[in-house]
């Protein structure tokens, strides 16, 4: 696994091929969807499910390749080391903003890893490497087709994270980058998957008093 901050340079993107990491068992990543619990969340339910069938019966699962019936992605939801704040950039092709993340590479050795270094590569973020990342969200949802690429589904993990820092860069994969709190939801029109799995995260890191 890399570390964060550890690996490519900030703002670089691999170039290996997508494709199945042996070392990526789709049992144990199934065993890891289904302790998810989505609560009264209707949509992350159904997402929960999509991805269980994808990954009981899909050949290819984490290929970026396998566009039928789709394949899995990952999201980092990072958390304000200090405020109640989370980390969003402006995506350059979908023109929305987003949480960073993306396709599993061969190289990646678990699914946090594969957020966590899609979160390196497009904001040079440096996450706290005494949080323990923990899946915060499900979204299956569809990717509108360009160049070779036909439409298809994205089975979105998202795993939630803490930063060491509140420094980060914009890069050519996010040429905005800011730290947004909840009144800002509404005016960068965060998705609903999104704003849920916030909420999520916050309670299940929010400090007893």
């Amino acid at each position: 696994m890399r570390k964060p901050g550890i690996g490519l340079p900030c703002g670089s993107s691999s170039t290996k091929a997508r494709g199945f990491n042996l070392q990526l068992k789709k049992k144990d990543v199934l065993r890891a969807v289904s302790a998810f619990e989505p609560g009264d969340d209707g949509l992350a339910a159904k997402s929960k499910d999509l991805v269980c069938l994808l990954l009981q019966h899909g050949s290819k699962p984490f290929s970026g390749r396998q566009f039928w019936p789709g394949h899995v992605t990952c999201t980092a939801l990072i958390l304000h080391p200090k405020e109640a704040r989370v980390l969003v950039i402006h995506h350059h092709r979908l023109s929305r903003w987003l949480s960073p993340g993306g396709h599993v590479e061969k190289s990646d050795e678990s699914l946090s890893a594969v957020a966590a270094r899609e979160a390196k590569e497009e904001t040079c973020v440096q996450l706290d490497p005494r949080f323990v990342p923990f899946l915060a969200g499900i979204d299956v949802h569809g990717i509108p087709p360009k160049q070779r690429e036909p439409f298809h589904l994205h089975h979105d993990l998202i795993w939630c994270f803490r930063a060491a820092s509140e420094k980060f860069e914009a890069t050519a994969e996010a040429p905005e980058v800011l730290w947004a709190r909840e009144s800002d939801w509404e005016s960068l029109d965060l998705t609903p998957s999104i704003r849920r799995s916030i909420e999520r995260a916050t309670r299940a890191t929010a400090v007893p008093r």
